[in-house]
């Protein structure tokens, strides 16, 4: 199915909860988006793999396969970069570190409100269906080609959720710019901001795959400012200071 700008957008929404799941089936097709439904892990699954959605809702806790093991192999197997929105009933920041790690965009901590939800939604879809432009960003020994989503860092591939990879296109083209928490977050998420874990989570996670495993780091934050790529610390002091 093709679904143009002018329509809601086509979610796969994969909840074992009948009665939330027709809650958010009815809402949200009343609101002019389609749904398709899945109330266990391993259909989900292929169901996310065999079609193009807009968004895919999904539960953490699920039969069969649970939320985390469906978004990984999504993400490492499927090579799949639709957005995921996912549902946990769990609030600590381990728990959304971890899901993130697996690649989810977005979570929602039950219970939640149906017009959160959607907000939620409409905020990852428009992120999704951006132009962007084809560029080769560099910064240092890191590389992301913007028309394939490939990322190289000392010539090794690699992989960080879609996310990730946006999060890196805004500090890799602004570079060596400090670029503000709040400038960051609303060229991701639009008007509907997330809260305050959210993008302090998937820098945490950028940072394992980008810089951990390599003697200089490159993503920097800068106290009360925001963050950074640039190549050497001493460009960061420099740079602060000037600005």
């Amino acid at each position: 199915m093709t679904v143009h700008e002018d329509q809601a957008g086509l979610i796969l929404l994969v909840e074992d909860n009948r009665q939330i799941a027709e809650m958010v089936g009815e809402f949200l097709e009343r609101r002019g988006y389609s749904v398709d439904y899945a109330a266990d892990g391993v259909s989900g699954l292929h169901l996310a793999v065999s079609n193009s959605y807009d968004v895919i809702v999904l539960d953490l806790m699920l039969p069969g396969l649970d939320g985390l093991e469906v978004c990984r192999k999504l993400r490492k197997e499927a090579k799949k970069s639709t957005p995921v929105l996912m549902l946990t009933a769990r609030d600590t920041l381990d728990d959304k570190l971890v899901g993130l790690e697996a690649g989810a965009d977005d979570y929602l901590v039950k219970p939640f409100e149906v017009r959160e939800l959607e907000a939620r939604l409409r905020a990852l879809i428009r992120r999704d269906r951006r132009q962007v432009s084809t560029e080769i960003l560099t910064v240092g020994d890191m590389t992301l080609d913007t028309a394939t989503l490939r990322l190289t860092r000392e010539g090794q591939e690699l992989t960080v959720s879609p996310i990730g990879l946006k999060l890196l296109a805004i500090l890799m083209r602004e570079s060596p710019r400090v670029v503000s928490r709040r400038d960051i977050e609303r060229e991701i998420w639009g008007d509907t901001l997330p809260d305050s874990d959210t993008l302090r989570s998937h820098l945490y996670n950028l940072r394992r795959v980008i810089d951990k495993p390599f003697a200089q780091p490159l993503l920097h934050t800068i106290h009360s400012a925001g963050y950074r790529l640039a190549e050497l610390e001493s460009e960061v002091a420099s740079s602060t200071q000037s600005a």
